[in-house]
């Protein structure tokens, strides 16, 4: 004989509530990690903040810490609020003093200096790191522009052209991107 019910915590339930349970659930928890990957994007550091090199075709060497970081040669407008909804900074998880240096990059390089909260922000060769909220993957390189804040620039640390390892700056490529 089939039995339509199931034991939950002794109790038994109908099987088609812990289906339509379980669906809502998966629902529930599907938009939750929507939610967290999105906030992790934002802020990776609650992992530890790990800084490496990638290649790339298009720009050489570039700093990468889960996603593309970027460096603001600032404007007359601070970069506040309204700002880092579109330019997180690349922050240190509360407790830890310092970021990781991955493949490629030099620990000399990697710094910290202290943001409102009293959180850390990374820096490499004294210029403070931010991510793009439009890039989605280590690499992708939509945050060159200049805008209301300033010139945000990808930090290339080898140029494509095969130059020295340098900290340099790569030039926006254009236009504004429109905040």
């Amino acid at each position: 004989m089939k039995h339509n019910s199931r034991s939950i915590g002794g109790h038994r339930v109908p099987r088609g509530k812990v289906v339509a349970t379980s669906i809502a659930v998966g629902a529930l928890l599907a938009t939750l990690g929507g939610v967290a990957v999105s906030g992790a994007a934002a802020n990776l550091a609650s992992s530890g903040t790990v800084i490496s090199t990638l290649k790339t075709t298009t720009y050489g060497t570039i700093l990468v810490s889960g996603k593309t970081v970027y460096t603001l040669k600032p404007s007359k407008v601070a970069c506040t609020a309204k700002c880092l909804k579109t330019w997180p900074q690349v922050l240190l998880a509360k407790g830890t003093t310092k970021a990781t240096a991955g493949h490629g990059v030099s620990a000399a390089k990697l710094g910290t200096l202290k943001v409102a909260g009293g959180r850390l922000q990374v820096t490499y060769a004294g210029q403070a790191l931010y991510w793009f909220t439009l890039d989605h993957a280590a690499g992708q390189v939509k945050g060159n522009a200049t805008d209301t804040w300033g010139k945000w620039s990808v930090v290339v640390t080898v140029k494509s052209s095969g130059g020295s390892p340098t900290t340099t700056t790569t030039a926006p490529g254009g236009g504004g991107i429109g905040f």
